[in-house]
């Protein structure tokens, strides 16, 4: 009973061949470090690859296509929970599985730069080809069988799964294959189609009639559910003219075989009535099966084996029982046995899938760790603020007190160490001159800049107005995502960019007065500590470098040194503390399932700079 031909498969969604690897690429370049990129490359170069093979290629009716896919979406998957979803902004388009296109050449698509879309598509693409592997086999081979069943319910599974999550994976509203009433219609026309194989392998291995009669009647009810939704006002014209009625007449026909093994039941009880009620009963619905399909061999030799059995068992009550013969309205109706159901979703499918970025961090742990520096920058810029703060006033008062100025050069001869270091200092950054050049250069450099920003700004504006034209001219056929959700992020830069360079002028206004108000002892320190004596008053003849007062107050400089370098080593040691907590997230993950962020991090973060704050 090889009934291949009348399985009916789903059609494959078409992607369109677009540019991922740049995108993905600059991703990359611009969130890890040097050391990793060059893997990463490689990996979504290997990506590109898969993609080609899975989605923009003819797949053959074969399980090794089916692993090509497999292995797609596990890795889409992969990805996806380790790149925001928002940062990855590729336009995904795909074309509608069941639209026929017009004699104009249009077709149904729609375009989502949403990794989530292509996973749906993807998704549906699993599930149709499934259905396509299974139609193709040849039912005379018992594996075959088996593994036609499977893949229908793992079909079913597939649509059923995408019924739920469609809308919050797209966002808007999808093609007419991915809404849920036609993924559920699919979903129950698979599931069917798996109870039609397995009543098929029941018949070819002489199971017993009763057990046999249970399943066809099943088949009967899941080919019934699955015409009932067929036939919605929405979904009618989807289909190929030929779906309706090839389902139509699967009901009918398991309807008929239900009816046909359980009179072979009431045969084996003697009751021949119910059996000639029964044989009369199926043979009605094989008759009508083929009329419903339109195909006249449909069930043929289940109608002639029928029509024998009758034919007997007539002749046996007329000779031999005389048994009154039931209406088939009054008889028990045949119980069900509902085997096929659909298979939950894998958490993955390809059995030898390998990450390509297996050393890419998940996404939440990638927000811990954004939390963890959040909070690791808080704590180390309060601390630096509070030491910086007591040196500032520490600072404040020695000046006050001439300090140490005032007890550097005691005799008057030489010029105090203090002012040789910051002369050195000065002509090290290249003195006056230096600075001369950086002011001559702003203007030149503050024009460069505004051109190109005003450039950016302008090609981001031709760009919208072509588009809201296009969108105008074409109205509903124009179905590309929105400029301003694609440029979204460039337009909130170049506001950024305008308002930097408006506060560079205003900074520059103010240093330039500053400088002004500077610049002749910026240019005695300028000349060099070996020409500042001339230019330094004498100290009076009744300082004396053996006062005991001088004496002392060195003593307390020397304190005040030790105390700002020991203040200046606890600031490195603030800056420099570093903690590694990727694996401490990624262990926490692998544990529990979830990240609780807030109490690893005040844990980690108080073991590592606990002691300096106290310090």
């Amino acid at each position: 009973m090889a009934l291949s031909a009348d399985t009916l498969a789903l059609p494959l969604k078409k992607a369109s061949d677009i540019d991922i690897l740049k995108p993905l690429k600059n991703l990359i370049l611009s969130r890890y470090q040097t050391a990793e990129q060059e893997s990463y490359v490689g990996a979504v170069n290997e990506l590109v690859k898969l993609r080609l093979s899975a989605v923009c290629r003819t797949l053959d009716y074969h399980e090794s296509s089916l692993e090509t896919l497999y292995r797609y979406y596990d890795q889409i998957v992969a990805l996806e929970s380790k790149i925001p979803a928002a940062e990855i902004q590729i336009p995904f388009k795909w074309k509608d599985a069941f639209d026929r296109g017009s004699i104009f050449g249009g077709r149904i698509s729609l375009t989502v730069a949403s990794l989530s879309y292509e996973k749906v598509c993807v998704l549906y693409n699993i599930a149709a080809l499934q259905s396509q592997v299974a139609a193709a086999q040849n039912y005379d081979s018992d594996e075959a069988l088996k593994l036609a069943a499977k893949l229908f319910q793992s079909a079913a599974g597939i649509l059923t799964h995408l019924k739920g999550i469609v809308h919050s994976s797209v966002q808007q509203e999808p093609t007419p294959d991915l809404q849920p009433d036609t993924l559920a219609a699919l979903a129950d026309l698979c599931v069917a189609q798996a109870q039609e194989v397995i009543a098929i392998k029941a018949i070819k291995d002489r199971m017993k009639d009763a057990v046999v009669a249970k399943l066809c009647s099943q088949c009967e009810e899941m080919f019934g559910d699955a015409l009932k939704h067929l036939q919605k006002e929405t979904l009618k014209t989807l289909w190929d003219r030929d779906w309706l009625s090839n389902v139509a007449g699967k009901q009918a026909g398991y309807h008929a075989l239900a009816e046909y093994h359980q009179s072979r039941v009431c045969n084996s009880n003697k009751t021949v009535g119910e059996e000639i009620a029964r044989l009369r009963h199926a043979i009605e619905l094989f008759k009508a099966a083929q009329i419903r399909s339109g195909v006249s061999s449909l069930f043929e030799d289940h109608l002639s084996r029928a029509q024998r059995s009758l034919d007997e068992a007539v002749k046996d009550n007329d000779f031999i029982y005389h048994e009154r013969i039931p209406d088939i309205k009054t008889l028990g109706g045949i119980g069900k046995a509902p085997v096929a159901k659909p298979t939950p979703m894998p958490e993955k499918f390809s059995s030898s899938f390998t990450d390509l970025f297996e050393t890419l961090v998940p996404v939440g742990v990638q927000q811990a760790l954004v939390s963890y520096d959040t909070r690791k920058q808080e704590i180390v810029t309060a601390e630096i603020s509070k030491l910086r703060e007591s040196t500032q006033l520490l600072n404040s008062i020695l000046a006050s007190l001439n300090l140490p100025a005032a007890i550097e050069d005691v005799g008057g001869e030489k010029v105090p160490q203090s002012v040789r270091d910051k002369s050195a200092a000065v002509v090290e950054a290249g003195g006056c001159e230096a600075l001369n050049k950086m002011i001559t250069e702003l203007p030149d450099l503050l024009t460069r800049n505004r051109e190109l920003l005003e450039e950016c700004e302008r090609m981001l504006n031709e760009e919208s107005e072509s588009d809201n034209q296009l969108r105008a001219q074409f109205k509903e056929r124009w179905t590309r995502t929105p400029s301003d959700k694609l440029t979204g992020t460039f337009q909130t830069n170049a506001q950024k960019y305008r308002k930097v360079i408006e506060t560079a002028v205003s900074a520059d206004s103010t240093i330039r007065v500053k400088y002004d108000s500077h610049k002749e002892g910026m240019e005695l320190l300028s000349a060099g500590p070996e020409n500042l004596a001339s230019a330094l008053p004498t100290a009076g003849a009744s300082t004396n470098g053996s006062n005991p007062a001088v004496q002392k107050l060195r003593e307390l400089m020397e304190d005040v040194e030790t105390l700002k370098a020991e203040r200046d080593a606890i600031e490195c040691e603030l800056k420099s503390a570093t903690v590694d907590m990727k694996d401490v997230f990624l262990n926490a993950l692998a544990q529990d399932g979830t990240i609780n962020e807030t109490a690893i991090s005040t844990e980690s973060l108080g073991r590592v700079f606990g002691p300096l704050q106290k310090q």
